[in-house]
């Protein structure tokens, strides 16, 4: 059995419990999938500002899981919110939502289309790819138009919205995969098989990839490069 933990920020508990679910759905006969919570508030936005200050709580969240016995950890959102520096913390694989579907998507196709939250986060999402070297990958991006925090009462329009962008990413851009970008649309308010059915090609999400990609590293025997992430205090100081 290879246990993933799964970090899941200050959400209301109604939003908590749906994304503690969508990631227990993950789960199987030889893979766990337990939750932990860390009081960071990402349904609330989270600007650059705030998105750095998290991440000292999530190595903690990191920390706890490495200490009750966790073989791996993946922190919610995409933001992929203190994933550099945790690797450095911990010798439990952590894997980070984004580039687990970035990299699971590249098996899959070779032209990503990305469904963000709203056009305030496609900056942020370029940047992110960027650095993650996989910027030549993305076909296109468009907006669902709904900030995180409204997507539970507009529901509806929300998947419309989502259908339409993705569509046009395919139709006009060329688009071969399609990446939600924000785990509360899917798999949380869509399911991805669902999504897929719509449209036609493959739909890779922020929480089945990286905890499934997680257990595969885990039960690998598999960890972080000591030489790119070296470990927390490891280095002489001056």
């Amino acid at each position: 059995m290879v246990r993933v933990a799964f970090v899941i920020g200050d959400y209301p508990p109604d939003q908590f419990e749906l994304r503690a679910d969508a990631a227990r759905a993950y789960a199987s006969a030889d893979v766990e999938v337990g939750i932990l919570k860390v009081p960071a508030r990402p349904f609330d936005g989270l600007t650059p500002v705030e998105i750095q200050a998290a991440a000292p709580i999530f190595h903690e969240s990191f920390r706890q899981a490495e200490r009750e016995g966790y073989d791996a950890v993946v922190p919610l959102g995409m933001l992929d919110i203190g994933v550099d520096g945790g690797r450095s913390a911990v010798d439990i694989p952590v894997i980070a939502p984004l580039q687990a579907a970035l990299h699971v998507a590249a098996l899959l196709g070779d032209r990503f289309g990305v469904v963000c939250y709203h056009p305030s986060a496609i900056a942020r999402h370029r940047a992110q790819c960027v650095a993650y070297g996989m910027e030549s990958w993305i076909a296109g991006r468009r907006a669902s138009g709904f900030y995180v925090q409204h997507i539970a009462a507009n529901k509806d329009r929300m998947i419309e919205s989502f259908l339409m962008a993705a569509r046009d990413l395919i139709d006009k851009d060329g688009a071969d995969v399609i990446i939600p970008q924000g785990i509360t649309q899917c798999p949380v308010q869509m399911k991805p098989a669902w999504l897929s059915e719509q449209l036609g090609v493959p739909v890779v999400e922020g929480i089945g990839a990286p905890i499934r990609l997680a257990a595969l590293i885990a039960g690998l025997g598999l960890k972080h490069s000591r030489v790119r992430w070296q470990k927390a205090g490891s280095q002489p100081r001056g």
